[in-house]
């Protein structure tokens, strides 16, 4: 056999396909959605936190002594609950798809959307 002869020759090795990822990467239409959805925590955060600013220092009163105040510090307090819980989600579900495991419940989600009922009824009890 020559050099030039094609049996003797190995295989070329074959390409990774482009749709597998190796080990231990994250594919990026994951971690850029965990982004998108990080950034959407932090948009409902920031609406909460101006609510709540707009509420103690643009709003008059309210029937009730000291609801005004309560509500508006409720809705920052929840705001920055909120932003707080977005950031652990987001690292929490980026390491996740990097090393595997179970993805986070909904508890949290569950928490912030009693937490704004609540904060509703206060106005509408208290507004």
């Amino acid at each position: 056999m020559t050099d030039n002869d094609p049996a003797s020759s190995t295989p070329p090795p074959k390409p990774t396909p482009p749709d597998e990822v190796p080990p231990g990467a994250a594919d990026a239409r994951f971690t850029l959605a965990a982004e998108r959805t990080m950034l959407a925590w932090l948009r409902t955060a920031l609406g909460l936190i101006a609510a709540g600013v707009a509420v103690i220092h643009v709003v008059g009163d309210f029937n009730a002594s000291g609801a005004r105040i309560s509500l508006g510090v409720a809705l920052v307090v929840l705001g920055s609950a909120t932003a707080l819980i977005g950031a652990w989600r987001w690292q929490k579900v980026t390491h996740i798809l990097e090393n595997g495991g179970k993805m986070p419940g909904p508890a949290a989600v569950w928490a912030v959307t009693i937490a704004m009922v609540v904060l509703a009824v206060g106005f509408v009890v208290f507004g």
